[in-house]
């Protein structure tokens, strides 16, 4: 059976530190691969995952619909949508490119699948500069970003409700789930074809955490918290169910 492509764009990010040792100083740079649990977990699944990191994606990231279509389906996960907005040839040399949030808008009307995972750099994110809010790509999904900081800490924990059990996406997965550590808000948009699959319970807001829709003839997907740590901890990456969420959500995700 021939695997189906998924684009992952995102999920790395370079940190710089300057180390204090008494008199002397050093600093350093360390890079980090925040989609291993997913990349792992799809090994030997009936999907072929392209990994775009997020340095990679401002030059690399489709300028055209058919580059796009190349792709079953897309997933954008703790990325900004300034990393795709500003091409190079936009951002050091002044020419116009084509407009990747509303190409990527005209994908999933096409037939595509566009899932976005929740981050720091997803939805509005943190001091609200993932800024995806009344963009095109915003337009294509079944919810709608917060205009400010939409960061929900839980170092209490998280435990979600799964409201429709027999779902695709998450039937056969035991209860509870494993719990998080928080999860971007967002505001669920009106139509038939908008799904609440999970959410957070009532007492801690009771938070859209899985959502389905479609857009045109496309179907979309919004999952409000992380890939892997920190708000999906190792508790949840080691339990047996994350794999067989991740693989039943691309599943449906890609259907046609």
């Amino acid at each position: 059976m021939k695997k189906k492509n998924v684009l992952l764009v995102g999920e790395s990010w370079a940190s710089s530190a300057n180390h204090s040792k008494g008199w002397d100083t050093f600093s350093s740079v360390t890079f980090h691969l925040g989609a291993a649990p997913l990349v792992d977990a799809l090994v030997g699944s009936p999907f072929e995952l392209t990994y775009m990191k997020a340095h990679e994606a401002a030059s690399e990231f489709p300028l055209s619909l058919e580059g796009l279509k190349g792709f079953d389906a897309i997933l954008l996960s703790d990325i900004g949508s300034n990393t795709l907005l500003l091409h190079p040839d936009v951002w050091l040399h002044g020419k116009t490119v084509p407009n990747r949030l509303s190409l990527i808008k005209d994908y999933a009307a096409a037939g595509g699948g566009l899932m976005m995972i929740g981050g720091y750099f997803s939805f509005q994110g943190i001091d609200g500069k993932a800024r995806w809010h009344k963009t095109a790509v915003e337009a294509a999904l079944p919810v709608t970003c917060l205009p400010y900081d939409d960061r929900l800490e839980t170092p209490e924990g998280i435990v979600a409700e799964v409201v429709l059990p027999s779902h695709p996406i998450v039937a056969g997965l035991d209860q509870p789930w494993p719990a998080l550590l928080g999860v971007n808000e967002v505001k669920l948009k009106a139509g038939a074809d908008v799904q609440v699959i999970a959410r957070l319970p009532e007492a801690q807001g009771g938070h859209p955490l899985l959502v389905a829709g479609s857009h045109g003839k496309g179907r979309t997907l919004v999952w409000t918290s992380d890939i892997g740590p920190h708000w999906l901890p190792n508790t949840f990456v080691s339990w047996p169910g994350y794999k067989k969420l991740w693989t039943q959500a691309l599943a449906w995700l890609t259907r046609s």
